[in-house]
């Protein structure tokens, strides 16, 4: 469904990504993993066209990415959970969601009931302001609004950072299940390898920059964990 090849970054005179290959199937779940710092988001805003390419391809299916605009790329269908959460604090719970409406392919202009089945929390806390919220309310809340788009990939950026071991748990359910029982694409930054081997299939490894290794989730070894992952 997603494949880069040959992807270039710059930061004014940096060099930050060096020849980027990435594969993502369709129906499969796969993580980018690598230390902090290693250009995971910087890669992360070039999928969604927040960050410009000095060279390379981003195919979205037959589609190439790299000359669509940002908001083009979510009605296309892809989904984007940033690092942070990134929701509107000054916002209620409702508003945050609707935000996505507009970037639907039916047009409907109601959130759709399944999101509140996979986060009940949400429907209890529809009028509360997103600010208000626990952090794993708001990363909730983040995936929601993502889903809100209707998309066919959906790109999370390290979404159990910094959140209650319990809430977790509940996002990995969730990932899975959207990806096993719902079909939804899936390509995930994570460093939780408890998570990495619940929810992905395949992986792949950047380090400086580079592309160092991929495979199966089945094939993430102690020596590619202690190169590439170990702090």
């Amino acid at each position: 469904m997603l494949k880069i090849s040959g992807l270039n970054q710059f930061y004014g005179e940096s060099h930050t990504l060096w020849d980027v290959e990435l594969e993502v199937p369709e129906g499969k779940c796969t993580c980018l993993m690598g230390r902090n710092g290693v250009g995971k988001t910087t890669l992360l805003n070039c999928i969604m066209g927040q960050l410009s390419l000095q060279s390379g391809i981003i195919n979205y299916g037959e589609t190439d990415l790299t000359k669509l605009a940002m908001e083009q790329r979510a009605r296309l269908g892809i989904g984007y959970v940033p690092q942070g959460r990134q929701i509107f604090p000054m916002l209620t719970v409702e508003e945050n969601l609707r935000i996505g409406l507009p970037m639907r392919p039916d047009k409907k202009k109601h959130i759709p009931e399944f999101i509140y089945e996979l986060f009940p929390v949400l429907k209890e806390m529809l009028g509360r302001r997103g600010g208000d919220l626990s952090g794993g309310q708001q990363q909730q809340l983040a995936i929601g609004r993502a889903l809100v788009i209707d998309p066919k990939l959906l790109i999370l950026d390290e979404p159990t950072e910094g959140i209650q071991p319990n809430v977790v748990a509940e996002i990995g359910d969730v990932i899975r299940k959207l990806n096993t029982e719902i079909g939804l694409t899936v390509l995930i930054v994570e460093q939780k390898l408890p998570i990495v081997r619940k929810v992905a299939d395949s992986f792949s490894i950047l380090d400086r920059g580079r592309t160092k290794a991929s495979g199966l989730v089945s094939e993430l070894n102690e020596e590619l964990i202690k190169e590439y992952l170990t702090v």
